[in-house]
């Protein structure tokens, strides 16, 4: 069958960036050699094999550069550099060189909006206003209101708190500008000299070591409009708003990605880019152009959207419905295939709650097992590139509820609590206010919850390590829910993530297939068909507890293939007379005809 006249017929061309699996490591949650509590580059080398089994093509490596951990290393202060507690360059070397000869790629995080403080570059910018790297960062002099008091340049907030962009410097007497903590001044793309670093002595450095790609940390901010101006008043009771109208997105942003593009990553094969691009909220037209492969920037993207179908900001919760989700998802199914760009397919990652927690349910142990693999059925069945996040293959879930926010290291997840708590005493008068709402938004969906220990199996501390504290409390279902028992297990969450994996490979058009959505209205089942040349691929799933039968199965012919989350005792003939399917709580039924 080729494609519609509607599709571009680059968009079903088979691609090896296309076709990955790629599995995120966050290094300090996944695996400790050395029992000092903190996972390492070692700990990854001796899981190498479980991933290659688990069908694992490429791995995303979350940031292992020098850094003070302001923020869990995304506060990078040598790029060149291994912060010592997950190893050396050597170490990386040999992750590299134990990669390849499985046959797996290593993606580097990438993070060039920002710097640590500490960084070498911001540490002579701030000596003075005619250092060569002033203009490396965004330095600002004061405003003065009308009672002469210093204020900052604008009124743009920054995002881990409700506090000013801004930071006053005194050795030189300017502010510099930070959208994140205080500690990540943020660079000036605006400057060549800036540009051609990072192109040099990152990218090119990198990638000749032998790393196989990047995913982009914020890379949409890397742009901002000239002369930074104001924000408009979003919130008329707060002093600073959110200034991503100004900075996401901005008027150079794909000369820049052009730019890398041409100098460095045209000169490589076989990479894989993904791009981060928050703060675009619900704008596909505004993002596309960021993955047309007649623009030469990026291989695709992380979009947010789906990510903000149940709240906005992150930690805020909202309830939301299966229409919703699904509209969303087909959105982006839809518009890419239509234009021609590529998705990114994802439910989870270290900035966000577990999926299964999220989207699942995890009210008994068997639903969150059948949950967790209903959901590994949509990733797995929609086009674009699949990203599996550590833990997800198991069906780790949020962190537990009767934990405290002392239990929750993040400075987020510690900024949003402690700024409300003290703004309640304040306007309530009491040191001891109602604080449920904002406790039920952190236990839903502060990125906490991704980044605990990955469990290994049921011995101390989940198998991750082997210290008495490790830098962030392993989950209490550990004894449950780990590794070693789902290898054992058939009809575990870990066990049909790897089958679905495979089906996924074994059918290309659960990669490259025309997607068209089924019963959009439907509050309890998400179904849609996908179609690559002689396959028509059609997925059923049903997202409650309730048994039910749906009426509207497509025609098709003969089914080749299918795979069902549920045991196969309990999932024969799942197709009944008259087109209609029986569906258990929770079940996701993929049959493969033609």
């Amino acid at each position: 069958m080729a494609p519609t006249p509607s599709v571009p017929a680059h968009y079903q061309e088979r691609a090896h960036y296309k076709e990955c699996i790629v599995y995120q490591v966050y290094p300090a949650s996944f695996c400790d050699s050395n029992g000092d509590g903190i996972g390492d580059i070692r700990g990854m080398i001796s899981k190498l094999d479980y991933l290659k089994d688990l069908g694992v093509d490429a791995i995303w490596l979350s940031p292992i550069f020098k850094s003070p951990f302001v923020d869990n290393g995304y506060d990078i202060s040598s790029f060149q550099e291994i912060n010592p507690q997950f190893g050396t360059l050597e170490d990386v070397d040999e992750l590299i060189s134990e990669c390849h000869k499985r046959g797996m790629k290593l993606v580097m995080d990438l993070v060039v909006n920002h710097t640590s403080d500490q960084h070498d570059w911001f540490l002579e910018s701030r000596k003075s206003k005619d250092n060569p790297f002033r203009d490396w960062y965004f330095w600002r002099p004061p405003r003065y209101d009308s009672n002469g008091e210093r204020q900052p340049p604008n009124n743009w907030r920054e995002e881990f708190s409700n506090g000013s962009a801004w930071q006053w410097d005194e050795t030189t007497g300017e502010y510099y500008l930070h959208l994140y903590a205080k500690e990540q001044p943020d660079l000036n793309w605006e400057t060549k000299a800036l540009r051609q670093a990072v192109y040099k002595d990152i990218m090119k450095w990198w990638l000749d070591r032998g790393a196989d790609g990047f995913r982009m940390d914020v890379i949409n901010l890397i742009s901002k409009v000239p002369g930074l101006p104001n924000a408009s008043i979003q919130d008329p009771n707060e002093k600073f708003q959110w200034p991503y109208e100004h900075c996401a997105n901005g008027p150079r942003i794909h000369e820049f990605l052009q730019e890398m593009h041409r100098e460095v990553l045209s000169k490589y094969s076989n990479f894989i880019t993904v791009g981060e691009t928050p703060f675009t909220h619900h704008d596909f037209d505004v993002l596309v152009p960021y993955v047309l492969p007649q623009n030469k920037e990026l291989q695709m993207i992380f979009q947010f959207e789906q990510q903000e179908v149940d709240g906005y900001p992150p930690i805020v919760y909202k309830e939301y419905t299966l229409p919703e989700f699904k509209a969303i998802t087909s959105r982006w199914q839809v518009g890419m295939q239509e234009r021609g760009g590529w998705n990114s397919i994802y439910l989870e990652n270290h900035d966000v709650a577990r999926s299964v927690s999220r989207f699942g349910d995890t009210s008994t142990a068997e639903l969150r097992t059948l949950s967790a693999k209903c959901l590994a059925a949509l990733q797995c069945t929609l086009s674009g590139t699949l990203f599996v996040y550590q833990g997800e293959e198991i069906g780790q879930a949020n962190l537990p509820p009767s934990w405290g926010i002392e239990e929750y290291e993040d400075i987020a997840s510690q900024a949003y609590y402690h700024e409300e708590l003290e703004a309640r005493r304040q306007k309530q008068n009491t040191q001891d206010p109602d604080m449920s709402d904002i406790w039920n938004n952190v236990q839903r969906k502060a990125r906490d919850h991704a980044r605990s220990p990955m469990q290994w199996d049921g011995s101390k501390q989940a198998g991750f390590s082997s210290a008495d504290k490790t830098w962030m409390r392993v989950n209490e279902d550990f004894t449950e829910w780990n590794v070693a028992k789902q290898l054992k297990e058939d009809g575990s969450v870990h066990q049909f993530w790897k089958k679905m994996i495979q089906f996924r490979k074994a059918h290309l058009a659960c990669t490259y297939g025309i997607y068209t959505l089924l019963s959009p209205d439907d509050e309890r089942v998400y179904a849609y068909t996908k179609e690559y040349q002689s396959e028509k691929v059609i997925v059923l799933m049903n997202f409650s507890q309730e048994t039910i039968t749906y009426t509207r199965v497509p025609e098709f012919g003969k089914i080749n293939d299918w795979i069902s989350n549920y045991p196969p005792a309990e999932s024969r003939d799942p197709i009944v007379e008259g087109g209609e399917v029986r569906l258990k709580p929770w079940q996701a039924v993929v049959l493969s005809t033609s």
